[in-house]
């Protein structure tokens, strides 16, 4: 156990690297909320041809934009989980989250109008083809660790890094810290715990009893977060090498990365300063 880490309520890591007002508990974390991209033909009255699933969505994210392509009424694509016969790992125990594969998919396959059923197969295939392969399951292998446990920093890495750039120092600031015993201390996990896509996270947040709150919970979540694209799953099976166990997104294109408690604290300081309207603690 690493027995130096500063408590708990200190440690903020946030979605997108932001971590905000240390000393007072609370946390700004958030995302935009995403609505489903559909490609039309060049008659605007035309309806959509494909679906595109952009990189970091939810699993609830796609149904509904499944949902939406086909004209379903809402919760139609949710319900027909059961008889999509998705082939996932034994380890997702029939939860497809990470395994819808970011892409664009036609709306019409075979000359047949696709289906819920047949578009989530055809995401999960394609996961399947991306992650089985030499370099992702070697790369796991490598770390370790199997492949769906890879496709969980994965999703991990996908919702926190600010920029592509980041991402493999994400990666490495994960598993440095389940090398060292320490919580994960994400607040992606816990936008995915609370179903939320902007948040403010608290003390209180923080205490949720869910298995994906690595606040208080050790180790991985029990499955991926979102759905994450090739760079995030590259940068979860080769993490740039270092040794940094915190990370803050001070401005715009400038996140940086310590192994210096203080000096995250300080990175922590300027980041407050650069804010307008700084959070109050919750």
């Amino acid at each position: 156990m690493y027995t130096n880490t500063p408590p708990r309520s200190t440690i903020r890591l946030t979605r997108r690297g932001r971590l905000a007002l240390i000393a007072t508990g609370a946390v700004v974390a958030g995302t935009a909320v995403a609505v489903p991209l559909l490609s039309m033909d060049s008659d605007a009255e035309k309806k959509p041809t494909t679906l595109l699933i952009p990189e970091g969505w939810r699993a609830g994210q796609v149904y509904e934009a499944v949902d939406k392509a086909l004209a379903l009424p809402a919760g139609s694509t949710r319900k027909s989980l059961g008889k999509a016969n998705l082939k996932l790992p034994n380890d997702a125990e029939g939860n497809p989250e990470g395994y819808l594969f970011p892409a664009t998919y036609p709306l019409e396959q075979h000359e047949k109008k696709a289906t819920p059923e047949s578009l989530l197969s055809f995401m999960v295939d394609t996961a399947n083809r991306k992650f089985n392969g030499a370099p992702i399951a070697a790369g796991a292998q490598r770390n370790a660790m199997n492949v769906y446990q890879a496709v969980t920093i994965a999703s991990i890495v996908q919702a926190e890094a600010a920029t592509k750039a980041d991402m493999g120092k994400v990666a490495r600031v994960v598993f440095n810290r389940l090398e060292r015993g320490m919580p994960l201390q994400m607040d992606s996990t816990l936008n995915y715990a609370l179903n939320r896509a902007t948040l403010r996270t608290t003390t209180a947040d923080t205490r949720i009893d869910s298995p994906y709150n690595s606040y208080q919970r050790m180790g991985l979540p029990p499955t991926p977060i979102s759905n994450p694209g090739e760079e995030a799953m590259r940068a979860a099976i080769s993490p740039t090498p270092g040794d940094w166990l915190y990370f803050v997104t001070v401005k715009p294109g400038d996140t940086r990365f310590t192994a210096d408690y203080a000096e995250h604290q300080r990175n922590v300081a300027e980041f407050n300063r650069n804010q307008q309207s700084p959070a109050k603690a919750g």
